[in-house]
């Protein structure tokens, strides 16, 4: 079972901040604004990555597979590794393209998968993965700059504004959002406020914010704009954001 978006926070009102696990050429890694050739290395072992957080307390762990978003190759069989040893459950995202690979992952033991690109590209996927599998199974992640939706691991611009998108998908039952600032992913830059609040106006179920947090200050602005959760990665891998997290 999926935590609630409160369950290993350290107060009713904070977000849940999950742990991401970033894997290119079956390493944990961050990518700098999402560009694959500015990684920066963490873990050796994905498995190892996942288990620290786990460690420390981590109820659901985010998995990305970059070679898979980028066309650049896979990591499935280190992400069926980590998804039977782990224990706790996972969500995986990266290259999910169509509803054949949506639903290897599910019966693989992955408890729910990130839609990106192919939500984009492919609307009907996303009814028709919650119709079939419920939309505690399903989440679909827009990445932009600004408001224009990304697609292809954030390398192409798509044309469409995430306030487009958002009635198609709740339309079609999506429950949780993941909205990620590419600009400021890996960055350690801090949210977007302004950003974060129109995007809390767009989506009224539950919003899940991906990339720029930083530091306590952007859980605190997290609470403050009624957001539920952050997935983060380099603040806590470099410590610029303790966790578990305390406000």
């Amino acid at each position: 079972m999926l935590p609630a978006m409160t369950a290993s926070s350290p107060s009713p009102a904070a977000p849940l901040i999950i742990p991401c696990v970033d894997i290119q050429s079956g390493r944990a890694v961050r990518l700098y604004e999402g560009d694959p050739d500015r990684e920066t290395v963490y873990f050796e072992s994905p498995l190892e990555a996942a288990r620290h957080w786990v460690g420390l307390g981590a109820g659901l762990v985010h998995l990305v597979d970059l070679d898979a978003a980028t066309g650049r190759g896979e990591n499935r069989a280190v992400i069926a590794q980590i998804v039977a040893e782990l224990g706790v459950p996972v969500e995986v995202g990266g290259g999910i393209r169509d509803r054949t690979g949506a639903e290897a992952l599910l019966k693989s033991g992955v408890d729910r998968v990130v839609i990106g690109t192919a939500a984009v590209k492919n609307p009907e996927l996303v009814a028709e993965l919650i119709a079939a599998h419920g939309p505690e199974r399903v989440v679909v992640s827009l990445d932009a700059r600004g408001l224009e939706v990304a697609t292809h691991g954030w390398a192409q611009g798509s044309g469409l504004q995430v306030a487009e998108l958002t009635p198609r998908l709740a339309e079609a039952g999506l429950e949780t959002l993941i909205f990620t600032d590419v600009t400021r992913d890996g960055t350690l830059k801090g949210l977007d406020r302004e950003l974060m609040r129109e995007v809390r106006r767009l989506w009224t179920n539950t919003l899940i914010v991906g990339g720029g947090v930083a530091n306590t200050d952007d859980v605190r602005l997290l609470a403050q704009e009624g957001i539920q959760g952050a997935i983060v990665g380099r603040a806590i891998y470099e410590g610029t954001l303790a966790y578990p997290v305390s406000l």
